[in-house]
């Protein structure tokens, strides 16, 4: 219970208060972060269909669905996007660039960086919907899915934290390589048979294929991430969550 109150509590607003805050809570918590993207997804998902059914299109049922993930998590993921690119994009050392990072401002790279990943999101989105409310109820629970175990397989040794503070120290490290592979392991096996339900095999293979997409882009991220700051910051884990999920919907939308 300690992991699952993790878990709700610092990866979304619902109302879970966090009564352990140590590495064994951070460990279990992590591993059920899945868990909590599938509820932030089925919200938005529910957002979407409830806007098709009060007489409203596919754009702005995208709209809805890709707005209640940033509601879900105070907007601390775009924020996190916005933070890293702003500290990407500086080119300055990784002790300056953390320092931008923490700043409560944000820079031009930070607003391009958000400006075409929130376009790219409700485009997909919409494209899906525009197939079908399935379709795009499915991408909305993957996507949200997908960026929470993009968060899991980051907190697994030999990944640092670049400060001694903050949600990334708390959590860098504690999931044991074979947990985090169980757990990528379990949650393609459930979008699988899901998707497989809603559709065929095809589309189970679909699903899984984008699931594989978004979480390759953020290891890509996370590389490029603790090649330049020397670790993970909450800033980080923020920016590898929307571009998890991102890649995931534009790889459903492509096919």
């Amino acid at each position: 219970m300690h992991g699952l109150r993790f878990a709700f509590g610092t990866l979304t607003v619902l109302p879970v208060r966090v009564t352990r805050w140590d590495r064994d809570a951070a460990r279990a918590g992590m591993m059920w972060a899945p868990l909590a993207g599938l509820v932030a997804g089925l919200v938005a998902a529910a957002a979407g269909g409830l806007i098709l059914l009060l007489g409203g299109g596919p754009l702005l049922a995208a709209v809805a669905a890709a707005a209640v993930p940033a509601v879900l998590t105070r907007g601390l993921h775009l924020d996190g996007l916005a933070d890293t690119a702003d500290g990407l994009g500086s080119g300055r050392p990784a002790a300056d660039a953390l320092r931008i990072m923490k700043q409560s401002d944000i820079g031009p790279f930070g607003v391009i960086t958000l400006l075409f990943t929130l376009s790219a999101q409700i485009a997909a989105v919409y494209e899906l919907y525009a197939q079908s409310w399935p379709r795009g109820a499915a991408a909305a629970v993957l996507s949200s899915v997908a960026a929470r175990l993009a968060l899991t397989l980051a907190c697994r040794p030999g990944v640092p934290a670049a400060r001694p503070e903050g949600l990334g120290a708390a959590v860098a490290g504690v999931v044991p390589a074979p947990g985090a592979l169980a757990v990528a392991a379990a949650t393609a096996a459930v979008c699988a048979g899901a998707a497989g339900a809603l559709f065929d095999a095809l589309g189970a293979l679909h699903h899984v294929l984008a699931l594989a997409v978004g979480l390759l882009a953020a290891q890509a991220l996370l590389r490029r991430c603790v090649r330049r700051f020397g670790g993970v910051t909450g800033d980080v884990f923020g920016a590898l969550a929307e571009t998890a999920a991102t890649a995931a919907l534009a790889t459903l939308a492509l096919a």
